[in-house]
């Protein structure tokens, strides 16, 4: 009974994820300059290959928005060519990563990090899908960053949409996300049949109905190709790695591709299989290491088949657990429906407006940057809220990698900050004879970042006064602030101060 019921919830989580990725995998591949079967290719191969090679249950690979400046920049410098190479390259170096251990990286990314790059991409998919479910034609359904490449931004294409939005795509739109708020209704849930029903299904069958209707009586609602999925023939389009792509190795710019593509789809595999598991109803943990030979296995057979370069995505592995994925079984399943649906179905998808797959991924976007979690990181503090809160700004401004990076920079800062705190910790008081009484704890582990501060606390202290150094507690100091210790015994005597110290033997005379 169980897996039956497991069964059940891959099925529709599965088809679930292939409705979102479906679109943003073409998306990705028109904003990275590629031919749009790239996009498709690389998304079978990530939901097959790789969720077969996988050990991550609920993580979701194909083309992702953060490749996509590497990606359009390659293409342009060095032609398609060039690219397929690399991304055959840096499978090669993946899969070398994975081999020698290096998937222990990920745990150094603070949770509110992990946190505020889960807050970005909902809040990204929430604006950058407004314009599609306004019914904007648009060739892009995938571009992640605030700059666009033709010199706008997040906020000029929502105005935009304003201005331009379709009316029939309004309605559909509407529609579509009324039905997806009943579907979290608990009520819905429970019904015998609709319950048990993918409202993404029923979203699509429902969505193409309405325009057919709208097409029938010739009216002003009815959305055109324009406003629909526009699907490449599964027979053409396709461009495969070739022995002309060879000459390239001679060129400088080819290897900074290479490792661009290796290390941020590296970095952000690694970052979405932490936020996966955040997530994960089972509370689940990845095998890093086996994710990253499994990305670089991908990215090799992405390469040779003429596919986009791929990472473990969050928005699709998230859309996955909301949609009750449960095992594997959802992501494979999503990329076989990728290669069933446009090899022998391509007429049939061209028909579902884009107005739908938006309102899904809106929801989507919404459940990751829910007011809770806001909340959740206030009650925390400061330490936690502000690298989480930057976090989101940055990578909203910038893009992904460089936003998480950000992130992870002010989050060391606070982490230093308390550990400074907790090291060092200083207690005055008047003595006899108007001496200052100073004892001064030592942590447990003193490194050379305490020097300047332990400096200037002693070098403050007033001469004929009484100082306890208390290094008891103490495990491990630097030997720069040994030394230093050492000197400051010497002014001691000078500036006529009792120094006594508790602990660190190799300072007693």
């Amino acid at each position: 009974m169980k897996y039956t019921a497991f069964l059940r919830k891959d099925l529709a989580a599965g088809l679930m994820v292939f409705l979102v990725a479906l679109p943003l995998c073409m998306g990705i591949a028109m904003a990275s300059g590629a031919p749009l079967m790239s996009g498709i290719i690389s998304g079978i191969i990530g939901g097959v290959v790789v969720g077969l090679l996988s050990g991550s249950s609920l993580s979701v690979s194909g083309p992702a928005a953060g490749l996509t400046v590497v990606v359009f920049q390659a293409v342009a410098q060095l032609g398609w060519e060039a690219v397929l190479l690399a991304t055959v390259m840096a499978g090669v170096i993946q899969l070398l990563l994975g081999t020698l251990r290096s998937g222990f990286i990920a745990h150094y990314f603070p949770l509110a990090v992990v946190h505020g790059m889960l807050a970005a991409i909902g809040i990204l998919l929430v604006l950058k899908q407004l314009p599609y479910w306004l019914g904007v034609k648009g060739k892009a359904f995938g571009e992640m960053e605030f700059w666009q490449h033709d010199g706008g931004n997040t906020f000029s294409q929502i105005a935009h949409a304003f201005e331009q939005f379709h009316p029939g795509a309004v309605v559909i739109g509407i529609l579509s996300l009324l039905l997806l708020i009943i579907s979290e209704w608990k009520a819905y849930k429970q019904h015998p049949f609709f319950g048990k029903v993918p409202m993404a299904l029923l979203l699509v069958v429902l969505s193409v109905g309405v325009n057919t209707l709208f097409a029938k009586f010739d009216s002003p609602l009815f959305l055109d190709t324009s406003y629909r999925v526009s699907l490449p023939n599964g027979r053409e389009g396709i461009q495969f790695l070739s022995w002309e792509a060879w000459p390239v190795l001679k060129d400088g710019r080819f290897y900074r591709v290479v490792l661009s593509i290796a290390l941020i789809a590296s970095l952000e595999t690694l970052l979405s299989l932490e936020a996966v598991d955040k997530i994960d109803p089972l509370k689940r943990k990845s095998p890093h290491n086996q994710e990253l030979k499994a990305q670089g296995v991908g990215n090799i057979l992405s390469g040779l088949l003429g596919g986009l370069p791929m990472t473990a995505v969050i928005v699709r592995s998230s859309a996955n657990v909301t949609a009750g994925g449960m095992t594997k079984l959802a992501t494979i399943l999503h990329g076989l429906f990728l290669g069933i649906a446009v090899f022998l179905f391509p007429d049939f998808l061209q028909q579902i407006p884009l107005t739908t797959l938006a309102a899904i991924l809106i929801v989507v976007g919404f459940k990751l940057t829910a007011p809770k979690l806001y909340r959740k990181q206030w009650i925390l503090g400061k330490p936690q809220f502000l690298p989480f809160v930057l976090t989101i700004i940055a990578i909203l401004f910038t893009d992904l990698l460089m936003g998480v990076l950000i992130g992870l920079f002010i989050g060391v800062y606070f982490v230093l900050h308390e550990h400074h705190e907790k090291a060092l910790r200083i207690y005055r008081r008047p003595g006899e004879d108007e001496q200052e009484e100073v004892l001064l704890e030592l942590g447990e582990h003193i490194s050379f970042l305490h020097k300047a501060e332990l400096i200037q606390l002693l070098n403050n202290i007033p001469m004929h006064s009484h100082v306890v150094i208390d290094g008891e507690r103490t495990r491990s100091i630097d030997h720069d602030v040994l030394i230093w210790l050492a000197e400051f015994k010497l002014e001691a005597r000078e500036k006529r101060i009792d120094l006594q110290f508790k602990g660190l033997s190799q300072l007693h005379p």
